[in-house]
């Protein structure tokens, strides 16, 4: 027991000894490990911060490359071609957007002088970088931006219609300015960048060559303007009647079914009285049946004049062929001898090769009843119910049935017929002219010709003003027009004619701009019957409908032909409807480049956008 107890003693000792010895080394373990864990943490602790200045050089980075594409277009935009000039203007730049110091900067042109490159770093503080001896850290940058890469002919259609007042149409003036600003370039040379203006309303006012465009008020020259043969005989007596016996002091020169007139007769019974000879007695004596029907009292003295017609009016014979029909009525200018011609306004009644039997009786002014005839001047259509010329007032029924008529304005409206979606050139097919309403009058701005004067341009915009109905048909043919080469005989600078389709290196584009549904088509020259609601009133519509059908089916088939000609076609629809939208994707070349701004902001961002892609000026990387 005792040896047992002595054992178990030994082995409860040795035990405890082993456990503390254990226990001392697990405490020696703990330590080392602490040491392990506070060594791994020092470079742990150095990524991480480094990250924050890898994290700043990135954000810095982009603010350089932002700074530099911005500075290295200005560059670009000047006219410089040498290095130094080139840097100089994109440091300052450069220094301006970025707002901080440069460690180093260079711009440079290309040897053809078609891009420039922009090169860039600048230098930050390291805060923990610095730790392992990199106190500063350098960001660099690059830009090439491609001065032209195609000359540019440009055609900005702008909605001006009453539904753009108040601010819309300020906003509208700022888009389109900026628009100028970016896409026509300083540098003219070696590729070029034009922009030419369509306002449009309930049609596109073309000004100065309306004429040529739509065909000018016909006129003819004049060889004589007479309602007698230019003999006079005395008159001795006539009788009393219907029918009257006039004696004549001298051979009359009449026969039966010969009309004659007396003019300066005792009896005003007899003076300016149409008198159909029904015999003749002799050569001094006949008589005449009053074509009034009413009774002459017998007198004495006055002149008897033999007329050219049966109504003793006036005959107009022109010097060669001329257009004018019966039912036309002319306004006379320069006529000598009876001047008071000038002031009458004649109605054809008959035309007989170049002689032009009028209305217009020898009782209408006092200075008619003489042997004189007129000479010379001219006669020029004053008004007609013809559709095929321009007159300057068309006479019609309107849509209420009234008769109604309208003035001839300088706007063109829609070509009809086998060109009404061609370009060709008014030479070969005239567009239609418009005769305006007072109360959806023909808009005053006026088409601008391509052109690369940004002052000329902005001058433009600045006088739009809103005012009338949407005839967007018609403004997107004429953005059209603008830029194609067959219309270009009608410019008088060589600078204003387009290109001809296909030349290397030429965009032609139209900017087509609206705010609402196209209303207004037309029917010879008059808003027609079945116009769309917002285009006037019935009493100014004529009572046929539009020649060419709805006016959106017209755009669409214009767009077609336009694209069809490699002319790429932006839409911008300004708060438009679906219907609209429709037709504005449908009409631009890719659907990207239609674009539904819904307030003044939005507009201006999408001319910016239309802007930068078409400009001659862009980041190429």
């Amino acid at each position: 027991m005792i040896v047992r107890r002595r054992t178990a003693a030994r082995q409860g000792g040795a035990l405890a000894r082993a456990t503390t010895r254990l226990g001392g080394f697990r405490s020696d373990r703990r330590g080392a490990i602490a040491v392990w864990v506070a060594l791994s943490l020092i470079p742990l602790c150095l990524l991480v911060f480094g990250f924050f200045d890898l994290s700043r050089m990135s954000i810095e980075r982009r603010r350089l490359q932002d700074s530099l594409d911005a500075a290295t277009l200005i560059a670009a935009r000047s006219t410089a071609t040498d290095t130094d000039t080139l840097t100089t203007l994109g440091k300052a730049a450069l220094a301006s957007e970025l707002g901080k110091s440069i460690t180093s900067a260079s711009f440079v042109g290309s040897t053809n002088g078609k891009q420039v490159t922009g090169t860039a770093s600048v230098t930050i503080d390291a805060i923990m970088l610095g730790m392992i001896g990199k106190s500063k850290l350098t960001v660099g940058a690059q830009s090439v931006v491609v001065r032209a890469a195609n000359n540019l002919e440009i055609a900005l259609v702008l909605d001006i219609t009453g539904s753009m007042s108040g601010t819309r149409i300020s906003d509208l003036k700022t888009a389109a300015t900026d628009l100028v600003d970016i896409v026509v370039q300083d540098v003219q040379d070696p590729y070029y960048s034009k922009v030419a203006i369509v306002p449009y309303s309930m049609g596109v006012n073309v000004d100065t060559y309306a004429d040529a465009v739509r065909g000018a008020v016909p006129t003819a020259s004049l060889s004589s303007a007479a309602w007698n043969t230019g003999v006079a005989k005395t008159v001795s007596s006539f009788t009393n009647g219907t029918s009257t016996t006039v004696t004549t002091s001298a051979a009359h020169g009449l026969a039966v079914n010969d009309y004659a007139m007396v003019f300066g007769s005792n009896q005003s019974s007899m003076n300016g009285k149409v008198l159909r000879v029904t015999s003749v007695a002799s050569t001094t004596k006949f008589t005449g049946a009053n074509q009034s029907g009413t009774t002459i009292s017998s007198g004495s003295s006055g002149s008897v004049y033999k007329c050219l017609n049966s109504g003793c009016t006036f005959v107009f014979t022109t010097q060669s062929t001329h257009v004018f029909q019966s039912g036309d009525q002319l306004k006379l200018t320069g006529v000598t001898n009876l001047t008071a011609l000038n002031s009458a306004n004649p109605t054809i009644t008959s035309v007989s090769g170049q002689a032009l039997t009028s209305s217009l009786l020898p009782t209408a002014h006092s200075s008619y009843a003489t042997t004189t005839a007129g000479a010379n001047g001219s006669a020029s259509c004053l008004s007609t119910s013809r559709s095929d010329i321009s007159c300057a007032n068309l006479n019609f029924t309107n849509a209420n049935n009234s008769a109604k008529s309208l003035p001839l304005s300088t706007c063109a409206t829609e070509r009809t017929g086998s060109y009404a979606y061609t370009d060709d050139s008014p030479s070969t097919a005239l567009v239609g002219r418009n005769y305006e309403a007072s109360s959806n009058p023909c808009p005053g701005p006026t088409i601008t010709p391509l052109t690369s004067d940004r002052t000329v341009l902005k001058n433009q915009i600045s006088t739009l003003d809103d005012g009338g109905s949407t005839a967007g048909q018609i403004g997107l043919a004429w953005g059209w027009y603008m830029v194609s080469p067959n219309f270009a005989y009608l410019w008088p600078k060589a600078s204003q004619k387009p290109a001809a389709y296909g030349t290397a290196e030429t965009m032609k584009i139209v900017v087509m701009m609206t705010d609402g549904a196209f209303n207004t088509p037309y029917c010879k020259g008059v808003i027609a019957a079945n116009a769309g609601s917002g285009s006037g009133s019935a009493s100014d519509h004529i009572n046929c409908n539009a020649t060419n059908g709805d006016a959106t089916a017209q755009a669409k088939e214009l767009c077609t032909k336009i694209k069809a000609k490699n002319v790429v076609v932006f839409t911008v629809g300004f708060d438009v409807d679906s219907t609209a939208k429709s037709m504005l994707t449908t009409c631009a070349t890719k659907t990207t480049q239609a674009y539904f701004p819904a307030t003044g902001g939005e507009l201006k961002t999408a001319f910016k956008s239309i802007a930068q892609e078409i400009s001659a000026l862009r980041i190429a990387k």
